[in-house]
């Protein structure tokens, strides 16, 4: 993100050469014409100074550019016009404990490949708003759509087994998903469900989960990582018109992704906008507080 200084009204520069002037060909007191109620003040001699001088056009310089509005402009990345919006949708219930997924480490318990396989894709889909979405015996929206790789690499970083309930919701996930994208603005919408089970806990029917998902021209992917299929997965992938994945260990769930990430391509042109940051009150602060030092100095008779 780039800053640019700049002026919303920069003619009003043009004052400075009129206090030049002024100044210069002026046989009145000089402070009459940048403090014009002076004279209210207790009359009192004051020896001139170069402080005084300094003051005086510093109050006067930055009432000034004040008065032109400074501001910073700001460049800010708006929504991709062909970007696509992906939510994740994960289970950790307590079947994802088990360990052997991973040959070559077996102290890698389920969860934990998945934490790191789903931990690359995000980083990859840089120009992709994600969400997350994690369910056991009950589903949670655990990071709405968003470009903040960041903070959802952190939300998938921390997700514990059996947190949600050690059953699998897997309908209520994707429904909890569905809720996520139906107001998506992006012509591509894009879930991706990962269980290693069946449901087992849902309160939503399998066929309102896929009127919803017709409803919103949702496209689903299916990932089920156990030795068996999923007949429910299957439905869904079916219903969406996508190969139902089953890989067996993580360097197969590694190239499931990896695919999907080619599949799902979004285009790298984006727009983006301005914000204009008014800081014309630190110059009018300063402006000010040169007045106050001048009066000061002429009431207490004060010479530096």
């Amino acid at each position: 993100m780039f800053e640019i200084f700049s002026l919303a009204m920069p003619y009003a520069l043009l004052l400075f050469p009129l206090f030049f002037v002024l100044n210069h060909f002026t046989r009145h007191e000089k402070e009459a014409f940048y403090m014009p109620h002076i004279s209210y003040f207790p009359s009192k001699s004051i020896k001139k100074s170069a402080l005084s001088d300094v003051l005086k056009w510093c109050m006067l310089a930055s009432a000034v550019f004040a008065l032109a509005q400074p501001q910073l402009m700001k460049e800010v990345p708006l929504v991709k016009k062909k970007s696509i919006d992906i939510v994740l949708a994960l289970d950790t219930s307590g079947s994802m404990s088990l360990y052997g997924f991973n040959p070559t480490d077996y102290n890698q318990t389920r969860l934990d490949v998945v934490q790191e396989v789903v931990s690359t894709f995000i980083q990859k889909r840089k120009n992709d708003r994600v969400g997350l979405v994690v369910f056991g015996t009950y589903s949670t929206i655990a990071s709405p759509l968003s470009f903040d790789k960041e903070a959802q690499l952190r939300i998938i970083k921390g997700l514990r087994i059996g947190a949600l309930g050690k059953s699998t919701a897997l309908v209520d996930g994707v429904v909890s998903s569905i809720k996520l994208l139906k107001e998506s603005k992006s012509p591509s919408k894009v879930l991706i469900v990962l269980s290693d089970g069946e449901d087992s806990s849902s309160k939503v029917p399998l066929p309102v989960a896929l009127k919803l998902r017709e409803k919103y021209g949702i496209k689903i992917y299916t990932i089920i990582i156990d030795k068996s299929a999923s007949n429910m997965m299957q439905l869904i992938a079916k219903a969406s018109h996508t190969k139902p994945y089953n890989p067996k260990d993580k360097k197969a769930l590694n190239e499931v992704y990896a695919q999907i990430n080619t599949l799902e391509k979004s285009t790298q042109n984006y727009t983006s906008t301005q914000i204009a940051q008014p800081i014309y009150g630190y110059f009018l602060f300063f402006s000010l507080l040169c007045a106050f030092t001048l009066l000061m100095r002429r009431n207490l008779k004060e010479v530096f």
